[in-house]
């Protein structure tokens, strides 16, 4: 398939376990840290860093591997706490965000959960938006995200 040898494929990881935690940490430092950890990020306003974060999603495809990683976690109990964490990682992050805009107790965890569900599953569930009707639905998510 990839027109490489196997022993050539694992030359670059000590062994096969090594190679599916590589993935891992690719996975939470490409596709979560890239946003949490982002200096740029971090250091705007809440309502552009909350915009920015859902462009990022959909710009990048951040979250193009998350069913993948979530039926592996079915799977395998090391992988689970990895994607445990990482959910965390993004509630967590979403949640400052929410809380600085002056969202408190319930009306903060919803919004927190519904961005994560939401931007976590939308490539897979809505495969067949154009991209005119992507950008009209962020900027009516947005605003409903912001509203108080």
């Amino acid at each position: 398939m990839l027109g490489i040898s196997r022993s050539g494929f694992y030359w670059h990881f000590k062994n096969r376990q090594d190679l599916l935690e590589q993935l891992l940490e690719y996975w939470v430092r490409e596709y979560t840290g890239v946003v949490t950890y982002n200096p740029d990020v971090i250091k705007l306003d809440p309502k552009k860093r909350l915009l920015t974060t859902m462009e990022m999603i959909r710009d990048k495809r951040l979250a193009k591997y998350d069913l993948a990683m979530t039926s592996w976690a079915r799977l395998d109990s090391h992988v689970h706490r990895v994607v445990k964490k990482v959910v965390e990682m993004r509630l967590d992050y979403l949640r400052a965000i929410f809380a600085e805009l002056g969202f408190e107790g319930d009306e903060l965890e919803m919004r927190t959960r519904l961005f994560v569900c939401y931007h976590s599953w939308e490539d897979t569930m809505f495969t067949d938006l154009s991209s005119q009707k992507h950008s009209k639905l962020q900027k009516l998510r947005y605003n409903f995200f912001i509203q108080k």
